[in-house]
């Protein structure tokens, strides 16, 4: 196997699609897209996103101390580029793009209520780290869209239409290829001989799935 070096770079992709509102206290709200966001911490739950200080949504996180990650899908995909190359301090982003501000009572900054997913977070640290600032915010709170919700209650993330980024293009989640330990889950499978002359025989098995596999049998009768 030949492989290559590289010198260090950022090649952990692809990274989530995100649009993150905030808004400074009178003041429109703005909306700039991230490609470094991720989960940190689970309890209490936190999220980290990274920007460069010289974006105009910086100095707004900064000072108000809350932001909202709001999740992009198919749909939104051409609005969350455009919000990327286009500076909140010229375009009021939510009126260019039509999108509706959602006012959750949790914090002063909207939500883009087109999103599916909208994650509340309030700034608990900020690490300056070289070419990006890390803004540390804990989860106050998230809102899922209802028309998400199945009939069981559940909510369907994987039919939101979920996109990804990677190396400057978008990319539509793909098919599912297992849930979280299936390499290890036991398969229920069970066995059904199928007579077949005296010295052989088919036999089948029958997966978890209802579907059946032919093995030929070679050794003793099956009756």
């Amino acid at each position: 196997m030949s492989k290559q070096l590289w010198k260090p770079g950022n090649m952990l992709y692809p990274v989530p699609a995100v649009m993150v509102s905030c808004k400074r206290k009178d003041e429109r709200p703005n909306i700039i897209t991230v490609a470094w966001a991720g989960t940190v911490c689970s309890d209490p739950a936190m999220v980290s996103i990274s920007v460069r200080p010289d974006r105009y949504s910086h100095s707004i996180i900064e000072e108000s101390g809350e932001f909202v990650v709001n999740l992009v899908t198919d749909k939104l995909a051409k609005i969350c580029d455009w919000c990327g190359v286009r500076s909140g301090r010229v375009y009021d982003k939510f009126r260019e793009m039509r999108l509706t501000e959602y006012t959750s009572g949790l914090m002063d900054t909207p939500a883009i209520a087109e999103s599916p997913v909208n994650i509340y977070c309030r700034v608990i640290k900020s690490e300056k780290l070289g070419s990006h600032d890390m803004f540390i915010g804990e989860v106050m709170g998230v809102t899922v869209d209802d028309a998400y919700m199945d009939d069981k209650g559940r909510f369907a993330l994987e039919s939101c239409g979920l996109i990804t980024y990677s190396h400057g293009e978008y990319y539509a989640l793909g098919r599912k290829l297992g849930k979280f330990g299936y390499s290890v889950k036991r398969q229920d499978n069970k066995k059904i001989f199928i007579k077949s002359g005296k010295k052989t025989g088919k036999e089948f098995i029958k997966g978890s799935k209802g579907k059946k596999t032919e093995r030929i049998k070679k050794s003793k009768n099956v009756q």
